[in-house]
């Protein structure tokens, strides 16, 4: 999309002006979708998990699978008061990007008339990549710019894509990191190719007992290898969003890190790997608590200027009151409500560093 041009006559050159000109609409259309997804105050709520993650959570809550309890779930997400005042955008699953309240009103229209951006996950999960014992590979190219294209018809605004990376004994590998970095790149420059903006999710896994030094070394280099790749793949970081993990210890690890440690150390980081033009970086929770996850960003909040900003891009950290208020009862739907406002609510007041425990 942003590859240099060249002109051999002068009809060429009035063809190469015509066609800046389009990318430079292209771009200030792109920026101002990222900016507005990390506008103060608000975030990001993911909600796209696949129906095998959904069905998981949906069991351990007694919960029957089905595709109406999971659009009556996404309903009550998406319907819940005040949402707009603290949420900017909402990543969806392709059944979910689909599916219509119960007056018939499609999710990304439902969504949009409240002023929140309808988003979709694209990538088609990670697989075992080859040659590679315990590491992965997210998939889902093939067809992508196809399925971008729909995407954008349905009314997405912009994409996410997550790689996964694990800490183990000899692992991460080059090739892993290289692997996913690349993968990622193709998918931003083709998701900007379609005018959407890419959210890029290089996660490293809290599963292990690595120390939180161990999580900074790898963190480091994948964003590193994530940025290269970007920039050789021409995206413009001025239309993208970052969405890290944290610099945090493995779950199983004898000694786990303050809440201020964590958060110095997830900046100094972010501060060594991402450029300043990137217009935001949204966290996503990792499998922290709600309250940990909250307490972390706002830690981070505090610490004065920085380049971009730091905002939050949560699944679980914002919905897993919501659903075990739920239980899959339409009279608990109010208390289900209150609840996910009551997590975006703590999670937007920690945008400027200003949680405080007690006021949620």
């Amino acid at each position: 999309m942003f590859c240099r041009l060249h002109a051999h006559s002068v009809h060429g050159l009035h063809s190469v002006e015509l066609a800046l000109g389009f990318l430079a609409m292209d771009r200030q259309d792109l920026e101002s979708v990222a900016r507005a997804l990390v506008a103060p105050g608000k975030g990001i709520l993911a909600a796209d998990e696949s129906l095998p993650t959904l069905g998981k959570r949906f069991q351990a809550t007694g919960i029957e699978q089905s595709e109406d309890n999971r659009r009556d779930y996404r309903e009550l997400l998406f319907t819940t008061p005040d949402l707009d005042r603290y949420i900017s955008g909402i990543i969806l699953f392709d059944e979910t990007i689909r599916q219509k309240s119960k007056q018939g009103v499609p999710f990304p229209q439902l969504l949009a008339a409240r002023g929140i951006m309808p988003g979709i996950k694209v990538d088609q999960g990670a697989k075992p990549l080859a040659f590679c014992p315990g590491e992965k590979i997210t998939e889902g190219l093939d067809g992508l710019r196809e399925r971008l294209e729909e995407y954008r018809s349905l009314g997405a605004k912009f994409t996410k894509w997550r790689a996964v990376i694990k800490i183990g004994d000899q692992i991460p590998t080059v090739i892993c990191l290289r692997a996913n970095a690349h993968a990622l790149g193709r998918y931003a420059a083709l998701s900007q190719e379609a005018g959407l903006v890419p959210i890029v999710e290089p996660e490293v896994l809290m599963d292990g007992a690595h120390s939180i030094e161990g999580c900074r070394e790898v963190t480091e280099l994948t964003l590193s290898l994530v940025f290269r790749e970007l920039f050789d793949q021409n995206v413009s970081l001025e239309g993208m969003l970052l969405k890290p993990s944290m610099v945090i210890a493995g779950k199983e690890a004898p000694v786990q890190a303050s809440v201020d440690q964590v958060a110095q150390m997830t900046l100094q980081t972010l501060r060594r790997t991402v450029p300043p033009a990137v217009p935001g970086i949204v966290f996503l929770s990792g499998g922290q608590s709600e309250e940990l996850a909250t307490q972390h960003l706002n830690a981070m909040n505090r610490s004065g200027d920085l380049p971009w900003q730091l905002s939050f891009s949560y699944g679980r950290a914002l919905q897993d009151s919501a659903l075990k208020a739920w239980r899959g009862q339409s009279a608990s739907v109010a208390e289900a409500q209150k609840a996910l406002q009551h997590r975006a609510l703590s999670n937007s007041l920690a945008r400027s560093g200003k949680y405080e425990k007690q006021t949620g």
